[in-house]
């Protein structure tokens, strides 16, 4: 089999190279800002994102789900972990100590999660994600994700120290012509172009901002050596409010899971077995226990796939695998990493968000197999609005919310998802389908 020799095979995994850096590289980069880490230990949490995240993908493809999607570092563990960020100084909780507890409770999550793709508990939890519960997670975390890359897109800095944050027009203006590109080659553009058009949009964007703007300002630094040794964020410790916050989190990021298996079963006309979920399970918990251990995001498959997939149509393993191994060289040998990092943050945000778009697809699919009585409606409507709305609530207004579940209240993806989950999953019944 000759494959892997072919030029077109070479070209794909080229974009989901990209496609896996730009979901990647912004994690690491706020997280160390948001713990106010230096610069080595950044350059350290890059380069092992780089690497793990390349190294889970390959693993997955091979020996978990065996389906294309990205296994990196879960959005919804992202927006936990920075939420606790901003309301630690509050609480009077020095970063390290709250980096030490997350570590902690990211541990046992990741334990949790082996334990249950080893026993084969996800058959039972499978049963609890009905259409109701993820058509409302698929949403939410569009709107959440969506947000993050428009204001990349906007110019806006990632971390929320860097001040004073203000749209930058011009960079704006170039992600705008960006994505229009971007949906005008996937949409007229024939079949050898469209699967490529999250690729021709990020190259064509970064040579014009490089000749626009003369500048790689919103580059990342990796400039210096990277720091050696584990648990980046913070000596292990045990602040229990912050370890409960960790694990209900890491429970709930179990939907990353279903939503992406679930997400394609129609792309690749077959239903996700057991096997699939218990693998895929097993491989998710042991690189959780890994992110523990160095103070990453821990990992989940990714939903954004089904976006990727729905907009390229490359299903093959192996453009994807090829994609990993040359995501992990990035992350060995650092001159390679340091050109790929030089590529403009928006113009990889303004990609991300015409990719991103497509989950409206599998979430309308989702609430297409609801029947919308009055009682289902009521079911849906209430977790998908008022996660919305505390998505929208700054960290300020929670700061009343005992310490021990302000970092769970404060987060309306995890708020709309447990609200989805008892609505769906207790007396008050269940929605059925058409």
């Amino acid at each position: 089999m000759r494959e892997w020799m072919k030029v077109k095979s070479w070209t794909a995994g080229l974009q989901w190279l990209f496609f896996l850096f730009t979901n990647t590289v912004v994690i690491p980069i706020t997280i160390g800002s948001a713990f106010q880490l230096e610069q080595g230990k950044i350059i350290a949490l890059l380069q092992l994102s780089f690497l793990f995240t390349g190294m889970a993908c390959i693993i997955q493809a091979l020996f978990g789900h065996r389906r294309s999607i990205m296994e990196g570092q879960s959005g919804l563990w992202w927006g936990v972990i920075l939420s606790m960020c901003y309301i630690a100084p509050a609480q009077g909780l020095p970063l390290s100590v709250l980096g030490g507890s997350i570590s902690a409770g990211i541990i046992i999550s990741g334990m949790i999660t082996m334990l249950v793709g080893l026993s084969g508990l996800s058959k039972f939890i499978a049963k609890w994600f009905n259409a109701g519960v993820m058509a409302v997670f698929t949403f939410l975390l569009a709107i959440r994700l969506n947000t993050i890359f428009l204001k990349g897109m906007l110019g806006i800095p990632f971390s929320a120290e860097e001040a004073p944050a203000q749209i930058d027009i011009p960079i704006f203006l170039l992600s705008c012509m960006v994505v229009l590109l971007t949906i005008f080659l996937s949409v007229k553009g024939r079949k050898s172009i469209s699967q490529y058009s999250l690729l021709i949009g990020i190259i064509a964007g970064w040579i014009a901002y490089e000749g626009i703007f003369k500048s790689v300002g919103e580059a990342v630094n990796m400039s210096g050596e990277p720091a050696v040794g584990m648990f980046l964020l913070g000596e292990l410790s045990f602040d229990i409010g912050i370890i409960i916050t960790a694990v209900v989190a890491g429970m709930l990021n179990l939907s990353n899971t279903f939503g992406a298996l679930k997400g394609t079963d129609e792309l690749y006309k077959s239903e996700t077995t057991n096997w699939q979920y218990r693998r895929s399970f097993t491989i998710s918990g042991a690189f959780t226990i890994i992110s523990g251990l160095f103070g990453m995001v821990p990992y989940a498959p990714y939903v954004s796939s089904i976006g990727f997939l729905n907009q390229t149509r490359i299903l093959e393993r192996l453009p994807f695998i090829l994609g990993g191994v040359m995501f992990i060289v990035m992350g060995v040998i650092p001159d390679i990493g340091n050109l790929m990092v030089k590529m403009p943050l928006s113009i990889g945000s303004a990609a991300l968000l015409v990719a991103y778009m497509r989950l409206l697809q599998s979430a309308l699919g989702y609430f297409a197999q609801i029947e919308m009585t009055e009682a289902n409606l009521y079911r849906v409507a209430a977790p998908l609005f008022i996660g919305i709305i505390f998505m929208a609530f700054p960290a300020e207004y929670f700061v009343s919310v005992p310490a021990s579940i302000r970092p769970l209240v404060s987060n309306g993806l995890l708020i709309g998802i447990l609200l989805a989950l008892v609505l769906e999953n207790t007396h008050f019944g269940h929605s059925q389908g058409k």
